[in-house]
């Protein structure tokens, strides 16, 4: 009765079942994974939100497959006034989520079987969209040597006749490690060579530790490149469900990409009328959530290395952005047994490595958003257990 593209494993693993079972005892968890902003604490302009959604001009039906065009005024005036980009209002493709990006993009890309390149660690929703898109993803691995590099030579082993594009997060979700100048530069040859687009999310690109701006792919016209973000993690506004898709590249390619994506935009035309009238109060509101957020990261990642400094069984990974930081840890049992041990006796939640693709035991992932006070308290009692091995 089901399709095969949705024959996933549909129970629950091992850790959730933990976590299940610590929450039924009553005890209190230390949740060092927190992803969600409108949990972490933060303070809202409430009112100035909630007045976005008050215009009349939601009442009115006007479907505009790209999005309105008061809509995407304020995603071009983001990327001019905080990356210095100059992006046509043509080029840029409203969304409700970079997910649904991610789809639109591949459907544009790839028939039945076709391939893209992902990094490898990273995020696990890749798998599941490319199931639904009847896409295969082949991993690149990034390597890690005084720092985060993309390997090139696995890069150019895995491209095959049926590649059609190159996954990138920039910077990368868990590893924080963005791409390098130079690495662009190669990225672009490599993509020109094999005929490839570049498929970029930027989500956490303004999440920089050492509040230097990164370029953006935004500016990329080297080769036919989608740009995918949204206000999700700019604004720390998940739940509004509003993205975009920024495409550049050479005219006469992104002509026909813009005019192909115009058509899958319009199948779905996915975006309410509330939140394209609301969308420049919403990207405002940036001004207000990231500087609460950048600072609560870089707290809670002085004070993971103080604890450090402490102890000589784990070790933090560099990091240069977004909001997770990696641990390195001795290998005494898989991480996830680790992790559900850390829940058991000490009531902390992490993340093992395999959530994201690391390709061997010894790696924990925390969020670097959890409330400090919570933070500190889950970090000294994970540090308890695993130095006291």
């Amino acid at each position: 009765m089901f399709s095969d593209r949705t024959n996933w494993k549909l129970t629950r693993n091992r850790l959730t079942e933990a976590l299940e079972e610590v929450k039924s005892s009553g005890a209190r968890i230390l949740d060092l994974t927190a992803s969600n902003p409108t949990r972490a604490g933060l303070h809202y302009n409430d009112s100035q939100i909630l007045q976005a959604f008050a215009s009349r001009n939601a009442l009115d039906y006007d479907p505009q497959p790209r999005g309105l065009l008061e809509a995407r005024q304020p995603v071009a005036e983001y990327y001019r006034s905080q990356h210095s980009v100059e992006l046509g209002l043509s080029r840029v493709l409203l969304t409700t989520s970079t997910s649904e990006g991610y789809s639109f993009v591949f459907r544009l890309l790839c028939n039945v079987g076709d391939e893209l390149l992902v990094p490898k660690p990273s995020y696990p929703l890749f798998e599941f969209l490319a199931d639904l898109q009847d896409v295969k993803l082949v991993p690149y691995p990034l390597i890690y040597d005084h720092g985060w590099q993309i390997d090139f030579l696995s890069l150019q082993k895995a491209v095959s006749q049926r590649t059609r594009g190159v996954v990138l997060v920039h910077p990368n979700n868990p590893t924080g490690s963005f791409v390098q100048d130079h690495e662009r530069r190669q990225l672009n040859r490599f993509c020109r060579e094999h005929g490839l687009a570049l498929i970029v999310d930027e989500v956490f690109l303004d999440y920089a530790l050492d509040g230097e701006q990164r370029e953006t792919f935004a500016s990329n016209n080297d080769v036919l490149t989608f740009t995918l973000s949204g206000i999700s993690k700019i604004s720390a506004l998940p739940q509004m469900k509003a993205a975009w898709i920024a495409a550049n590249g050479p005219e006469a390619s992104l002509s026909d990409a813009m005019a192909r994506l115009e058509v899958i935009a319009d199948t779905y035309l996915s975006m309410s009328a509330p939140i394209q009238w609301a969308l420049p109060a919403l990207l405002e509101e940036r001004n207000n959530t990231q500087p609460q957020l950048i600072e609560r990261v870089q707290g809670n990642l002085a004070e993971l290395d103080r604890q450090l400094a402490g102890q000589k069984s784990c070790q933090r990974l560099l990091l240069e952005g977004g909001w997770y930081a990696v641990l390195r840890v001795p290998v005494t049992q898989t991480d996830e047994e680790l992790c559900i041990e850390l829940l058991r006796q000490k009531s902390v939640l992490l993340h093992p490595g395999h959530f994201y693709d690391f390709p061997s035991d010894g790696y924990l992932v925390l969020s670097l958003i959890t409330p400090k006070e919570e933070f500190a308290e889950g970090v000294e009692l994970a540090f308890e257990l695993i130095g006291g091995r």
